[in-house]
C-alpha cells in the first residue's frame, strides 16, 4: 500500500498553495490526487462560454506568485486554468501530482493513527489528509419532477458540454446566478430560442473589466512592486464592502443605488425592469458585475420567464404558473452544492461516523478547517470561509498558513495526532454565529445557498479579511489537543 506523510485531496488554488509551502518548509513526503485528468479544481471544470472571474485578476492570484501577463482586469477561465498549470511547474509539484484518482472514502485507522484512503487506483495510508476539494465541486440540480424523462440534451454549466452545438436550438436556461449571467449573453445570438426561468432577480453592478495594456504587462514584469501595489489597492476596494455587509446594512442601500441606475440605464420598458427588481437587499445575495446581462434578455429571441421551473417533459419545460415551452435544451445554471458538502459522506473519523453523520446537515469547523473527531484532518475553504466581496485565495493562503504551523506543531512535539479542542471549535462556531447576526445575509431578506439546512449562514465569514487571516496566522496555545504515539503491546512485553 503506498503512503505519505500528507495526502491532499484535490489540485486546484488550495491544493497547490498547500503543496508549494510544505515544500518551502522542507516536507517532501506528500502527494496530491486528483480525480480530473488536468490541474484547476473548478477553473477546469468550468468551461462554458464565457466563463469569467469576478474577482479583480490582481487579487485572484497567489501573493507569492503572481502572474504579470494577465490580458484583462478580471481573468478569463482559460488564463486561470493556464496560471495554475503553470503553478504545478514553477513549485516543483509534478512529481507530487497523480491525476485521474478519485478518493472514494477515507476512515481514521485508530490502531494504527492514520488515515487509510480509498481511491479509484488502490488504497493510500497517510499520517495527514487535507481535503482540498473546494466548496464549489459538485454541481446541483435542482429537485423537479420529469427531470428523467427528458429526450433532449441535459446539461449544467459547471459540465458544458463543448461539442454539443446550440445552433438554432429552442433552450431553456434555469437560474440566473452568476454562471447564467455570463453565459446567457454569450449563447443568445447562437440559439434559436432561449428561454431564461428566473425565481430570483439578481441585483447587478456595472462591470469595471477592461483590458490590460502591453505597456502596463511590461511594467509589471520589469517592476514587480508595482504589481503588488495594484493588488494591496484592489485589496483595499473589496475590503471596504464588509462596512456594508457586516458592519452596518443600511450602507447597502448605496450600493443598492448604483445598482438600480444601472437597470435604468440599460433596460427601457418599466415592466421588464419591475420584473427584473430584486425584493430583498443587495448584499444578502451574491452581487454579479455584468454589462451584458440586461441587453441580453431583451434580444428579440430571448424570453425572461420570472418563475421557476415546476416540471420537465419529454420535450418541454413547465413553470410553476402551469405554463408548457417546448425545448430542445435545457441547461441548468443551479450553482453546486455548498452547505450540504458531498465529500463530506466520504470521511469517516475516529468513532466511525461520517463528517456528514456529525454535521446532521449543519457543517461547522475551526477556522474552517478542523473538526473535533477527526484527527489529523484538514480541509479548506470548509464551513464559513466564503465571501461575498473578495478574493477566495486570501483565505486559502491564511488556511495554508495556519495548517503548516499545525504540521509544524505536530512534528516539533514528536507527536502522532493533533485534532482541535471541541472547547475551542464550539466557542469559535458561537462568535461566528453571533457576528453573522447582525450582516445583510441575516438582515437582508432573502433565502440562498449560504444557509445550510437548518437556515444557518454556514458558507460565509462575517467580519473583514484580515480578521480572519489573524485568526489563522496566530497560533493559540491549547487550541489542539496533540497525542503521542501509541507503543504497541509487543514492545512493552
Amino acid at each position: 500500500m503506498p503512503s505519505a506523510k500528507v495526502v491532499i485531496i484535490g489540485s486546484g488554488f488550495s491544493g497547490l498553495g498547500l503543496g508549494h509551502k510544505l515544500k518551502e518548509q522542507g516536507i517532501e513526503d506528500f502527494v496530491i490526487l486528483e480525480r480530473s485528468g488536468d490541474v484547476g479544481g473548478v477553473w477546469n471544470l468550468n468551461t462554458y462560454p464565457g466563463c469569467n472571474c469576478d474577482v479583480p485578476s490582481h487579487l485572484y492570484s497567489f501573493s507569492f506568485a503572481p502572474n504579470p501577463d494577465w490580458t484583462s482586469t478580471y481573468s478569463p477561465q482559460p488564463e486561470i486554468r493556464a496560471y495554475l498549470q503553470d503553478c504545478v511547474d514553477r513549485f516543483g509539484l509534478r512529481d507530487h501530482l497523480r491525476t485521474g484518482v478519485e478518493v472514494t472514502g477515507a476512515t481514521w485507522n485508530d490502531a494504527e493513527q492514520r488515515w487509510d484512503i480509498d481511491t479509484s487506483e488502490g488504497r493510500w495510508s497517510a499520517q495527514v489528509m487535507v481535503s482540498a476539494v473546494g466548496p464549489l465541486t459538485e454541481p446541483k440540480l435542482p429537485d423537479v419532477p420529469g427531470i428523467e424523462s427528458f429526450t433532449g440534451k441535459i446539461m449544467h454549466s459547471a459540465r458544458w458540454d463543448n461539442d454539443y452545438d446550440l445552433t438554432g436550438k429552442r433552450v431553456a436556461s434555469i437560474g440566473t446566478g452568476a454562471s447564467a449571467i455570463q453565459y446567457v449573453p454569450r449563447i443568445a445570438d447562437q440559439v434559436g430560442e432561449l428561454l431564461v426561468f428566473q425565481r430570483s432577480a439578481p441585483w447587478i453592478m456595472p462591470h469595471d473589466k477592461r483590458p490590460i495594456t502591453d505597456e502596463e504587462r511590461a511594467r509589471f514584469r520589469r517592476h514587480p512592486s508595482a504589481q503588488r501595489r495594484e493588488r494591496t489597492k484592489v485589496y483595499f476596494s473589496k475590503e471596504i464592502l464588509v462596512l456594508g455587509f457586516v458592519k452596518r446594512p443600511k450602507l447597502m442601500r448605496l450600493v443598492e443605488g448604483l445598482s438600480r441606475k444601472h437597470m435604468e440605464r440599460q433596460v427601457v420598458d418599466p415592466e421588464l425592469r419591475k420584473v427584473l427588481t430584486p425584493d430583498f437587499t443587495i448584499g444578502c445575495k451574491r452581487i454579479v458585475p455584468s454589462n451584458e446581462w440586461y441587453p441580453a434578455l431583451q434580444k428579440p429571441n430571448v424570453t425572461l420567464v420570472p418563475k421557476a421551473l415546476a416540471e420537465i417533459k419529454a420535450k418541454s419545460v413547465v413553470d410553476t404558473d402551469g405554463t408548457e415551452r417546448e425545448v430542445d435544451t435545457i441547461i441548468f445554471g443551479t450553482g453546486f452544492h455548498v452547505s450540504d458538502i458531498p465529500f463530506a459522506d466520504k470521511v469517516h473519523g475516529r468513532d466511525g461516523r461520517s463528517l456528514a453523520e456529525v454535521w446532521q446537515g449543519s457543517p461547522r469547523a475551526y477556522l474552517g478547517a478542523a473538526v473535533p473527531g477527526f484527527p489529523n484532518y484538514f480541509m479548506f475553504l470548509g464551513p464559513n470561509t466564503g465571501l461575498g466581496h473578495s478574493s477566495m485565495i486570501y483565505m486559502i493562503e491564511a488556511q495554508i498558513e495556519h495548517v503548516t504551523r499545525a504540521l509544524r506543531v505536530l512534528d516539533r512535539q514528536g507527536a502522532a495526532t493533533i485534532e482541535v479542542d471541541r472547547a475551542t471549535h464550539d466557542s469559535y462556531n458561537r462568535m461566528v454565529d453571533r457576528k453573522m447576526a447582525t450582516t445583510v445575509w441575516e438582515l437582508g431578506g432573502c433565502t440562498t445557498f449560504y444557509q445550510d439546512v437548518t437556515g444557518r449562514n454556514a458558507t460565509l465569514w462575517p467580519d473583514w479579511t484580515f480578521s480572519f487571516r489573524r485568526r489563522a496566522k496566530r497560533w493559540k496555545a491549547g487550541a489542539y489537543v496533540l497525542a503521542r504515539a501509541r507503543v504497541p503491546a509487543s514492545a512493552t512485553r
